[in-house]
C-alpha cells in the first residue's frame, strides 16, 4: 500500500473510518494535460487511462473495497444503499452509507466528507455554487440520520473566484446573512467564498463539527482547476469509508 500525493483530511474521525484526497502528485496512468491521476470519465481524457487510475485506489490507501461513484449534475439529490451499486453511476451529488466507500470527484466545487460521530454512518457530497444553493448539503445531513462530523475539502477560495449577480442572488435573495461571503470586486461582480457559505448552511443544518477549508484549488496546481485549466482539467478525488 503506497499514499504517495494523498491527502489525509484532519478531522476527529472515529474507529474505524478512513478519508483521503488525491492529487496530481499522485503517479498516474493520465497524460498531458490530465496528468497524472485524473478520475474525471468525462473530462476528455482517455477512458482506459481514467479507468486504471480508479482501479488502483483500493491497492493504494488499502481500501475496503471499490469506491461509489456518482454522475454528478450540481443538483441536491442524495443517493443511499440499495442504490448505491458498484460499476453503476447513479444521477446524484451526494451519497450516504453504512459501509463501503464513497467518492466525489472534482475540480474547483467544494467536496464534503461525513461522518456520524460512533463512526455508523458515512456521507459525501459535492457543492459547487448551484448545488449548495439548491440544499445539498442540507439533502446529505439529513439523509445521516443525525449530527454528523464534516470536513471541507479542496475548492476553490474566495481570491480566485470572480462570480457575478445570478450567483450572489442565488445566496442573499433566500437568507441574508450570505452577503457576508461575498466581497464586492467591480460593478454586478464579487469574490464569492464557498468555504463561508457551506459553513452557514452545515452549522443550520445541525452539523456537531465543521473541519476543513483554507484550500485554493485555483492557485495551488497540486489539484485540477477547471476555472484555471479551462478545458483540460481533470478531476481529483475526496474518499471515505467505512
Amino acid at each position: 500500500m503506497t499514499t504517495k500525493g494523498f491527502l489525509r483530511p484532519d478531522w476527529p474521525l472515529p474507529p474505524g473510518i478512513g478519508a483521503a484526497v488525491s492529487t496530481r502528485q499522485v503517479p498516474g496512468s493520465s497524460r498531458a494535460p490530465y496528468d497524472a491521476f485524473n478520475v474525471g470519465s468525462r473530462c476528455g481524457d482517455d477512458p482506459s487511462a481514467v479507468a486504471a487510475n480508479r482501479a488502483s485506489l483500493p491497492g493504494r490507501l488499502g481500501l475496503p473495497a471499490e469506491p461509489y461513484w456518482l454522475r454528478q449534475v450540481h443538483g441536491a439529490r442524495v443517493v443511499r444503499l440499495p442504490d448505491l451499486r458498484l460499476g453503476i453511476e447513479p444521477e446524484a451529488d451526494a451519497a450516504v452509507a453504512e459501509r463501503g466507500v464513497l467518492a466525489i470527484q472534482t475540480a474547483d466545487c467544494l467536496p464534503v466528507l461525513f461522518c456520524l460521530p460512533d463512526g455508523s454512518r458515512i456521507g459525501a457530497a459535492h457543492a459547487g455554487w448551484r448545488g449548495l444553493a439548491a440544499g445539498v448539503l442540507e439533502a446529505t445531513v439529513l439523509a445521516m440520520g443525525g449530527a454528523p462530523l464534516a470536513w471541507m475539502g479542496p475548492c476553490i477560495g474566495a481570491k480566485s473566484y470572480e462570480v457575478g449577480e445570478e450567483v450572489r442572488a442565488a445566496f442573499v435573495d433566500g437568507d441574508a446573512r450570505a452577503a457576508a461571503a461575498f466581497t464586492a470586486t467591480r460593478p454586478g461582480h464579487w469574490q464569492c467564498d464557498l468555504y463561508a457559505l457551506a459553513r452557514l448552511r452545515l452549522a443550520d443544518a445541525g452539523v456537531a463539527g465543521i473541519h476543513g477549508g483554507g484550500f485554493d484549488t485555483f492557485a495551488d496546481r497540486r489539484f485540477y482547476s477547471y476555472r484555471r485549466d479551462a478545458g483540460a482539467s481533470g478531476r481529483f478525488v475526496s474518499l471515505v469509508w467505512r
